[in-house]
């Protein structure tokens, strides 16, 4: 055997080093040739040829990925960019890392040529990502009216064995889909949207813009009572998961929230921890800025899924008292009149389709929010089941808000003048705006709680005060005769005729009240009907409270003022 081998000469390292180099050259001899000469149409169909002729030999498919659907956006290739970027492995030798504009989180995904390894239900399959320069173009940005040049292309390669394809279109790649959300939440900023006023308007136009929304609002430090916060969360946690419920019974998958009470009360403190809890962004919807109906359906459509649409102070955004108002006579030519002057915009029919009709089913995981601090404006059809689902009271703050709030900005609970204010807080009628602006006055804990306590001592007497000129009011009294003959007071709302009645009762001569002369018998037959008007009232709330009496939760909320249909 040696002897074969030892009559073979072989060439020097210099005369295969020369002859490399000779084929380098040519090779790029015959590319340079061919790029020059050969148009791109042949030289792609002749490389299809040949790749078409080697993949006969081979037993692997492989779908490709692109970047660009033509001229938009294709979004399987994102989505399984974000999967592929979660699959790395220490072999991976070139990562691509982007902080988009407004985010706070860094992306990684793979870059370069890279193959990475994947392993799905026992399919062996591998990623590669590829990017060619191409002439310049423009392509539509879906976040903006402008568009966007590009100078190359970019798209996934995935390759696996081909008895294995129809697993992979109907598993793998949806699949892909559903981690690549995952990986999309837990990377997302959360973003505030408001209408953009650049007056640009069109068919491929975000309407919206966004900034980060920041707002470190949670339930656990909201101001208000735990059962009606655990009532809240245990409502979005069932929302969350009954999908297939609301398909079932042929509902669009969203909830209405309806927040009433006065202002300073935490409405929009409640509105971020839902936020912030859910994980959804919040779309603020100013309907005073949109034109009329056909533009607020069009918004709606504009909205992404998982996210939260809050009109605030939606009684005084449009004239929600009459259902059937007719509206007022438009111009004959919009055009010459300013914009504010164009008559109604958008109607209370063209709401309620907006939240409860055929459009109100684009899109899922839906939450609406009206805010209010006028519930009895509102128009009854608004406020029924399945458009405000749960109605929230946001009342004035509670001795629990207040021990909430003084363990947040003092970090205290057990303190004499703690306990002190909490007396107080109740018959006050603070919100819980006014206790915090008062313990933000002073670092101090004792000074904050001194100032509160004065504060809250000045409300007491304001409100006092209050309910005495509105008692003190003369009300027109309606006197009646019945059929026994006998002269009766059929209303008595001042306090001080109630008082005047009461001492005519006791007396034994007739006295003015309100202007009327008032005897004895009239006064004691005008206290029995007040007596037996309030005991009946009494009587009912009684047995409206033991019909009501739930045994859970909920039902403890509905009483401190949330109520869920």
């Amino acid at each position: 055997m040696s002897s074969i081998y030892s009559n073979i000469e072989f060439p020097s390292t210099k005369v295969v080093i020369s002859t490399a180099a000779s084929v380098a050259a040519t090779a790029v001899l015959v590319r340079s040739f061919a790029k020059d000469f050969i148009p791109d149409e042949l030289r792609q169909y002749i490389s299809t040829k040949i790749h078409h002729f080697l993949s006969t030999f081979s037993n692997e498919s492989t779908f490709l990925i692109d970047e660009y659907d033509g001229f938009n956006k294709n979004l399987l290739f994102y989505a399984a960019e974000l999967y592929v970027g979660t699959i790395v492995n220490p072999s991976t030798r070139t990562f691509r890392a982007t902080l988009p504009e407004k985010e706070k989180k860094i992306h990684v995904s793979i870059g370069g040529h890279d193959e990475i390894d994947d392993k799905f239900g026992g399919i062996q399959m591998k990623w590669r990502l590829i990017t060619k320069e191409v002439k310049p173009r423009y392509v539509n940005n879906l976040d903006d009216y402008r568009s966007t040049m590009i100078s190359e292309v970019r798209y996934l390669q995935l390759t696996f064995n081909k008895k294995h394809l129809n697993k992979v279109v109907s598993e793998y790649l949806p699949y892909v889909l559903e981690r690549s959300e995952a990986v999309k939440e837990g990377k997302k900023t959360l973003k505030l949207y408001t209408l953009k006023n650049d007056g640009v308007h069109g068919p491929r136009i975000n309407p919206w813009q966004s900034v980060n929304l920041d707002h470190p609002a949670k339930f656990e430090t909201l101001a208000m009572d735990d059962e009606i916060k655990k009532t809240i969360v245990d409502d979005l946690d069932l929302f969350l998961k009954r999908k297939e419920f609301y398909r079932k019974v042929g509902k669009a998958w969203k909830r209405g929230y309806l927040l009433f009470g006065p202002p300073g009360t935490g409405k929009s403190s409640l509105i971020a921890a839902m936020a912030n809890y859910l994980n959804f962004d919040v779309y603020d919807l100013e309907l005073t800025d949109i034109r009329n109906n056909s533009e607020l359906r069009k918004l709606l459509i504009t909205t992404a899924n998982r996210s939260i649409l809050v009109v605030e102070d939606i009684d005084a955004s449009i004239d929600l008292s009459q259902r059937k108002k007719k509206e007022a006579a438009k111009p004959p030519h919009p055009s010459m009149y300013p914009y504010h002057q164009q008559g109604p915009k958008v109607t209370l029919s063209g709401l309620l389709n907006f939240i409860d009709g055929l459009w109100s089913s684009i899109g899922d995981e839906r939450i609406i929010i009206f805010t209010t601090n006028h519930k009895e404006k509102l128009d009854p059809a608004l406020l029924r089941p399945g458009r405000m689902d749960v109605h929230i009271n946001m009342s004035y703050c509670t001795p629990c808000g207040f021990r909430l709030l003084a363990s947040n900005y003092l970090g205290m609970t057990e303190h004499p003048l703690v306990l002190k204010a909490e007396e107080m807080i109740g018959p006050s009628k603070v919100t819980p705006a006014e206790i915090g602006e008062q313990l933000l006055k002073s670092e101090d804990p004792d000074h904050a709680l001194r100032g509160l306590i004065k504060f809250l001592e000045l409300k007491k007497e304001e409100h006092i005060e209050g309910c005495r000129e509105e008692t003190s009011e003369e009300i027109e009294e309606d006197v009646e005769e019945t059929e026994d003959g006998i002269t009766k007071l059929k209303m008595t709302k001042s306090l001080d005729g109630l008082r005047g009645l009461i001492n005519v009762a006791k007396a034994s001569s007739p006295a003015e009240i309100n202007g009327r002369i008032i005897n004895k018998d009239e006064a004691g037959n005008a206290l029995k009907i007040l007596i037996g008007f309030l005991e009946q009232e009494i009587g009912n709330g009684d047995a409206n409270d033991s019909d009501s009496t739930l045994g859970s939760s909920t039902a403890t909320a509905q009483a401190n003022g949330i109520k869920i249909e």
